[in-house]
């Protein structure tokens, strides 16, 4: 088990820029409004050679009646109640302020290991000075660092590995299948997460958008380990007013990118929208995996017909997703709420299966001798050959005589043949057509 460290303060001190920095890279959203960070944010980090888990945390506020404020700094007691050792980060340049003291408070009542980092101390002129008046919060001595430019960072990592325990010796796990939990928002895609886990990993209100970043989650089902991706929702550009709504967005789509498979929510109350197709598509021309999950199930009124019905709609409003398998459940009841699970693990494995040569060919030159392709410019076309070049995604080569010349039609055939000999439920296909 790897060392976790959690970054908590109180709003607007850098805590995400210090992630960030620790990170290498910029995977947390960082700006200058309070509250931007959220939900606690999960990332593997490394320094000499020895790796550990970070957790970004939204700002502090205890005793706020606020319901963003309040659900954050449980959040943040979550994070604190998991970490080995805290990051408690103050600002160097607004000074010694109210909240800290409180926040304090709550760090030495957890009792855990901890350094006093007083950021934004860009120069040596700042450093005392903006050291002194924290001695008083009784946490230690107050390490100096600048998380944005990296001054005092490294001599403050070079401490926190001697705080960690020794290295374990376990052997290095399978790689667990990442699945990623994408939709609109408010289609309850935390809620669900937090239906799989049993306990409120994700914060959850009723509000629209409050998932800004993304969250991972390990998950274990009957012995299988699964990455669990929570999302920021996707919503059209033109409602994308301000930057944080971008990075949002942005990180979904990497979300999208890191994944194997996808459940993409929606509302079984609004039905499948424009926007609900557009993402399924975002995920299969990533050729990811995919389920499509309605969720709100038990909010409507049914009868025996009602999902067949339903799903009848769907596959008829948006043909070119035939392939994708849809689920109906409710997070809010639990109402088939492990099925998703059931069906991504499948979509994982065709995902990841490869065809052998011969019965490929057996199946499908026997479909082709049926119904050849037409001719076209006078060409007799003919295909030879097919072989499996690549798994995750699974892309086919076909050998023709005029492989530019077959048409985008007969294409449709022969995917649908394949995935009628070989399932692929879920799980988007490629060819590539080749000169014999």
């Amino acid at each position: 088990m790897l060392p976790i460290v959690a970054i908590v303060g109180r709003p607007n001190v850098g805590k995400s820029t210090l992630f960030n920095r620790l990170l290498g890279q910029r995977r947390a959203i960082t700006e200058s409004t309070p509250g931007v960070t959220r939900d606690r944010h999960y990332a593997r980090a490394e320094w000499s050679g020895r790796e550990y888990n970070v957790i970004d945390t939204g700002g502090v506020v205890p005793g706020s009646e606020d319901l963003f404020e309040r659900a954050i700094t449980e959040q943040a007691e979550l994070a604190i109640e998991e970490a080995d050792v805290i990051l408690f980060v103050v600002d160097g340049v607004g000074g010694l302020h109210p909240l800290d003291e409180e926040v304090a408070g709550m760090l030495r009542r957890s009792g855990k290991p901890l350094f006093l980092l007083v950021n934004k101390t860009d120069n040596e002129a700042r450093e005392t000075t903006a050291a002194s008046e924290f001695y008083g919060l009784g946490l230690g001595e107050p390490i100096t660092i600048s998380a944005i430019n990296g001054r005092g960072v490294a001599d403050f990592l070079d401490l926190l590995l001697a705080k960690f325990p020794a290295p374990s010796s376990e052997p290095e796990l399978e790689q667990p299948m990442k699945l990623a939990i994408v939709g609109k928002p408010n289609v309850g895609k935390s809620s669900y997460l937090n239906a799989l886990l049993g306990y409120d990993r994700a914060i959850v209100t009723p509000i629209a958008g409050t998932t800004r970043d993304t969250l991972h989650t390990d998950y274990t089902y009957y012995g299988k380990t699964i990455t669990l991706i929570d999302t920021a929702g996707l919503r059209r550009k033109k409602y994308v007013s301000d930057a944080i709504e971008l990075y949002s967005a942005i990180r979904t789509m990497k979300a999208i990118e890191e994944c194997d498979v996808a459940l993409i929510l929606i509302d079984a109350t609004q039905g499948l929208e424009n926007q609900d197709a557009k993402i399924v598509n975002e995920v299969l021309e990533a050729r990811k995996g995919a389920v499509i999950v309605v969720n709100k199930w038990d909010a409507l009124e049914k009868d025996t017909m009602t999902a067949v019905n339903f799903e009848k709609r769907l596959r008829e409003q948006f043909k070119s997703f035939e392939y994708v398998p849809i689920v109906f459940i409710s997070a809010l009841t639990h109402q088939r709420h492990t099925k998703p699970l059931e069906l991504a693990i499948q979509v994982y494995e065709a995902r990841k299966s490869r065809i052998d040569t011969s019965e490929l060919n057996g199946a499908l030159l026997e479909d082709i001798s049926k119904t050849p392709p037409p001719s076209v410019r006078g060409h007799d076309l003919r295909i030879n050959y097919i072989t499996q070049v690549k798994t995750e995604p699974p892309v086919f080569a076909f050998f023709s005589n005029f492989p530019d010349l077959i048409p985008d039609s007969y294409k449709r055939f022969l995917e649908h043949q394949l995935r009628d000999h070989f399932g692929f439920e879920g799980v988007p296909v490629s060819f590539i057509f080749r000169r014999k």
